[in-house]
């Protein structure tokens, strides 16, 4: 660890001498990033090696540290990521199923404290077994074949039986890479900052479901996040928050200096009210907002279809609540639950907050993008900004189950010709997502009265 230190400070230095900052953007083009080197020791043959680390930040996983290790002497080496930014507010669970060798290739992003399963063979790679990696699917089950075939020798001559269903274990295991027949791949990480590939983003991946979750007191207890709640103290139920702005201390997600962020609630006409949260970084510049339902779940969810005909309509306020997904079928794209945040601004500031977020991501217009799959991403963003100058007619749907997002009626209080709201009832699996399946408002002192 002392090495470990000793290398980031070397890079902070370097970083401060050259007038950046210690986290820069991965870009081929920057000249100036350049790993930190030193010099320690290989834990294979106990003499010097060279360990080299690279502090950068990608788009959903703010910042990482990439290193790796080689040894001249007995040719050695190990790469690992470690997350050098703060623990997302959800856990995140990626189902994949893997049909087509192509699957297989895959990038995947996995942190120490993520699981990696696969059901049809009870497989399970459990939690800080492994170090944080950047690699496919393939690459990881390699990884797993490579771990138990390392004591194989020790086994036979121990415990032939063990050794001999580990080898039918490992031969399934290569099987699946060859995908005769199709398999599930789960990564769950409640720190929320594992990712697996969408190769057909920005457009939904029906193979692929991204699930966030609150995490459990025992999740949170690994994290070394518990008793964070019992430092919150009760708001003044007196006080009214409506007349004021209630300011307190945080981090800049990009830099980590330290920030204000400023809450107020906000009544929305013809809406409801809602929490809008701001946070302003004198050191970086850097300014985001954020904005949370002051309400209750509604009885039922909203659709809002509206027409694009106009460049005016980009003018019109939307409320982008956690739970709302959108929709645009002319470019047959899907924006899920959670993705963005809850937001509250201008249609034309959600389009271009969804094409920054296409364009920010590596893995899509980045250096890790293949060029056919840049082509399509870069038409689909010059369609997007044609519909955000007014060149293009669409339609932008909005999907809430929570009923808790919001899209201007500039004729109200009368009907708008060009927008649809329609009101539905939600479907078991959406109550799942939301929480309401288990969740009883109803009856519960008397039960509680009887258990005990």
């Amino acid at each position: 660890m002392s090495a470990l230190g000793a290398a980031v400070e070397t890079a902070a230095a370097a970083a401060a001498g050259g007038g950046g900052s210690l986290f820069r953007p991965l870009s081929a083009e920057d000249g100036e990033q350049r790993p930190a080197e030193i010099e320690s020791l290989c834990m294979n043959c106990f003499r010097n090696g060279v360990t080299r680390l690279l502090l950068t930040r990608i788009p959903f996983f703010k910042e990482i540290i990439v290193s790796s290790f080689a040894c001249d002497s007995c040719s050695w080496s190990n790469t690992e990521i470690q997350s050098a930014g703060r623990i997302q507010e959800q856990g995140v669970r990626y189902t994949l199923a893997v049909t087509s060798r192509q699957d297989m290739n895959r990038e995947v992003v996995k942190t120490d404290c993520a699981t990696a399963r696969i059901p049809e063979l009870d497989f399970e790679i459990p939690a800080f077994t492994q170090k944080g990696v950047l690699t496919t699917i393939e690459g990881i089950i390699d990884r797993a074949v490579a771990g138990l075939e390392q004591d194989q020798p020790v086994r036979r001559a121990t415990d032939e039986e063990v050794a001999s269903k580990i080898d039918e274990f490992i031969g399934k295991l290569k099987q699946l890479k060859e995908v005769r027949s199709s398999f599930t791949f789960i990564v769950d990480d409640p720190s929320g900052n594992s990712f697996v590939e969408n190769p057909h983003a920005p457009r939904k991946d029906d193979a692929l479901a991204v699930t966030r979750y609150r995490r459990t007191p025992q999740q949170a207890a690994l994290l070394g996040l518990e008793g964070e709640e019992l430092d919150e103290k009760p708001a003044d139920p007196a006080e009214d928050l409506r007349n004021e702005v209630l300011q307190f201390n945080t981090n800049c997600p990009e830099c980590n200096a330290p920030a204000n962020t400023n809450m107020k609630l906000v009544q929305i006409p013809h809406f409801k009210e809602v929490i809008i949260m701001a946070t302003n970084c004198d050191s970086c510049g850097h300014r985001t907002n954020e904005v949370k339902s002051g309400g209750a779940i509604e009885p039922q969810g909203t659709r809002i279809t509206l027409r694009i005909t106009d460049p005016s309509d980009m003018t019109r306020d939307i409320l982008k609540s956690e739970t709302c997904s959108v929709e645009i079928p002319e470019l047959e794209f899907e924006l899920g639950m959670g993705v963005l945040g809850g937001k509250f601004t201008t249609l034309e500031g959600l389009l271009k907050d969804i094409a920054d977020l296409v364009e920010r991501n590596p893995f899509t217009l980045g250096d890790s993008s293949r060029p056919s799959k840049t082509e399509k991403l870069r038409e689909f963003v010059g369609k997007l900004h044609e519909i955000v100058e007014g060149k293009t007619k669409a339609h932008f749907i909005m999907d809430d189950p929570a009923g808790n997002s919001y899209l201007q009626n500039v004729y109200a209080p009368e009907e708008d010709p060009e927008l649809k709201v329609e009101r539905y009832e939600r479907t078991f699996e959406q109550n799942e997502d939301l929480g309401l399946n288990d969740m009883k408002t109803e009856g519960y002192e008397s039960e509680g009265a009887s258990g005990r």
